[in-house]
């Protein structure tokens, strides 16, 4: 059957219905927006402009200096050396936990959607359980066994709590991936003798491009934006960023600096925000490719 392609003008009257979407559409963007202004705004004033308390002004004298003291000298506590020492401590706690978050959420959704092991779908569904249980069920008894392992406040241990807390939804994501894809690859592969390893990296990896990206993501953001795990498994030589943040806003002694404390949330923010805007068009495409599917 064939289609039929629209012809003619399109009608140009705009209706209620019209006017109701873009009013949503203006107020959705606002609310999202104001908040990211106001920031903007109070982290490019001096504090003299500050107090007069003109939230939404655009600065009169415009600086840059809160943004370099929050980055280096804005004190965490009992220490003054910025936001940069909590950066850089959650760049080491980001880059091991993606790997191996995303590496073992790809075997075991490969493992558990071809191989199809013995009670594969009884261990998926223990695993996704585990996903809906709450952080803090599990704080205390991580506690006592990373302590008796030797691994509670060190790098290793929030490592391994964030890859063990991703590997339910990274074994989702990739399961339901693989399982959209044609079984004849991995039959065609096995006849050729193809094994487990074999199979995975030269089949399937090249096609898991659009469902890495999801995954990456989805874990740059969680990983980064955790405050939780890291006050309580990171120890006070690797405390993230948003544990420095905090201590930033909240061991103020003294006047508020509400341009400092502005600038730090916003550096704390950046590397999410940069991911997204980077990646976010082949977010969509990964998503659209069977990423939530299943």
């Amino acid at each position: 059957m064939s289609s039929v392609e629209p012809s003619g003008r399109r009608p140009r009257r705009v209706g209620i219905a019209r006017i109701g979407v873009y009013a949503f559409l203006l107020s959705a963007a606002a609310f999202f927006l104001l908040p990211l202004w106001i920031m903007v705004m109070t982290s490019l004033k001096p504090m003299e402009e500050v107090w007069q308390g003109n939230i939404l002004a655009w600065p009169s004298s415009p600086t840059v200096q809160p943004w370099i003291q929050a980055w280096s000298a804005a004190c965490t506590g009992l220490e003054c050396g910025g936001i940069s020492v909590g950066f850089w401590n959650s760049v080491r706690i980001l880059v091991p936990s993606l790997v191996l978050s995303v590496l073992a959420g790809a075997v075991n959704g490969y493992a558990l959607s071809f191989w199809k092991v013995k009670g594969a779908n009884i261990l998926f569904g223990i695993l996704l359980a585990g996903a809906f249980i709450p952080y803090q069920v599990f704080l205390y008894p991580l506690v006592r066994m990373f302590s008796q392992a030797g691994i509670y406040n060190s790098l290793a241990g929030i490592v391994i709590v964030h890859v063990v807390f991703g590997m339910p939804i990274m074994t989702l994501l990739f399961r339901n991936y693989y399982a959209s894809l044609p079984v004849e690859l991995f039959n065609a592969a096995r006849i050729d003798g193809g094994g487990f390893w074999t199979i995975f990296t030269h089949v399937l990896l090249p096609m898991s491009t659009p469902i890495l990206i999801v995954a990456t993501i989805l874990q740059v953001t969680g990983i980064w934006n955790d405050f939780i795990f890291g006050l309580t498994f990171a120890g006070r030589e690797n405390l993230p960023m948003t544990v420095q943040l905090n201590n930033i806003v909240n061991s103020t002694q003294g006047e508020r600096a509400y341009n400092v404390d502005m600038a730090a949330t916003i550096l704390t923010a950046l590397v999410p925000l940069a991911v997204y805007f980077l990646s976010g068009r082949w977010f969509v495409r990964g998503i659209a490719a069977g990423a939530v599917k299943g």
